[in-house]
């Protein structure tokens, strides 16, 4: 899992994220410690904290004290609206902006991504 040019953190905290987005992490589920992060992608614990207290600090889990770390009850429809906006910001915005470069119609660029979409 480990990405180069990306913080590890950011990876351990990305990875959660898809993991409850994925429905494998369930909400008011416990998530690994991070020493059992640490102790898995090899790396120290306070790298592998870094990652999960951002989780914690923007609602996504919380804690339990002397138990864990738990998934937040609508972690997932956050997560999802949070990450449609960074589509939407990465990858859309510039899509439309090109296609209306190319004078590429929304019809036109509706019926490309059909296309793609259907090839495998």
């Amino acid at each position: 899992m480990i990405e180069e040019g990306k913080p590890i953190f950011v990876q351990i905290a990305e990875q959660i994220e898809n993991d409850v987005i994925d429905g494998a992490i369930e909400e008011e589920t416990q998530v690994p410690s991070t020493n059992e992060f640490a102790a898995f992608y090899r790396i120290n614990p306070a790298t592998a904290g870094k990652g999960v207290n951002r989780l914690v600090e923007d609602g996504t889990l919380y804690k339990k004290r002397g138990i864990g770390m738990f998934v937040a009850a609508g972690a997932r429809e956050r997560l999802l609206a949070k990450r449609r906006g960074e589509f939407r910001a990465e990858y859309l915005e510039p899509l439309l902006a090109e296609a209306a470069k190319l004078s590429i119609t929304t019809d036109q660029l509706t019926d490309m991504i059909r296309t793609e979409g259907t090839q495998p």
